[in-house]
């Protein structure tokens, strides 16, 4: 498995688990003052956004001992990119705020606010030990462009979860339906508009954060 410094490894897990573990309070405190569940999907999808993180730790681990053209780790990168999208779905779940009566609308915010975050920096730091290992490999612009081509993957991804009801099993589970929709908007762009826009939408806000993270590491490992 990659290697890391124990202390700091052991701090960043520490500190995801525990702004996770806000999010989780927030929800049930939510939960029992309204008697109402109506947010409960967002434990789930939580637990969707995680999963990327473990595979990307599992890739980088054995991309490093058996390198990345054997076919388990291309599968294993493949099996990656499908689920990550999953940390970034989480901010498409602002849809489902709305003024009620179940719980002020300010404290549904910081709720919804705190389960977004938790997606992205799942997500980013999915997507920065990979990037690590492509930088290991390739010329700094062809990581970068890799990278790239990763967050727009994932903000279509994205796009056909929230809006045409898409999961990541779904590959598996009913591959015609979902190569047929696909498709369709590659083969007739004109008609769809709306994947154009909002696919782009996503990929320029989740790559410029990126891309800041990215940077911001840089500078703070110089001498």
């Amino acid at each position: 498995m990659p290697k890391q410094n124990p202390k700091s490894a052991n701090k960043l897990i520490a500190g995801v688990v525990v702004s996770c573990l806000v999010s989780l309070v927030l929800l049930i405190v939510r939960i029992s003052a309204s008697d109402s569940a109506r947010y409960i999907f967002l434990v789930w999808n939580l637990v969707l956004a995680v999963i990327p993180v473990f595979l990307a730790w599992w890739l980088v681990g054995r991309v490093r001992q058996f390198g990345w053209l054997g076919w388990k780790e291309l599968l294993l990168s493949a099996v990656w990119v499908s689920f990550l999208p999953n940390s970034f779905y989480l901010v498409t779940d602002f849809v489902h705020l709305r003024t009620t009566n179940e719980a002020s609308l300010f404290f549904d915010v910081v709720m919804l606010a705190s389960f977004v975050v938790n997606g992205l920096m799942l997500g980013y730091i999915a997507v920065y030990l990979v990037h690590k290992e492509l930088v290991r490999r390739f010329s700094e612009a062809n990581s970068y462009k890799i990278v790239a081509i990763i967050f727009l993957l994932c903000s279509f991804a994205t796009y056909l979860g929230r809006f045409t009801r898409w999961n990541t099993w779904d590959i598996l589970l009913q591959p015609a339906g979902l190569i047929f929709d696909v498709s369709d908007r590659v083969i007739n762009p004109g008609q769809h508009a709306e994947t154009y826009l909002a696919t782009g939408i996503l990929f320029v806000f989740l790559s410029s954060i990126y891309v800041v993270i990215w940077e911001a590491s840089r500078l703070v490992k110089q001498p």
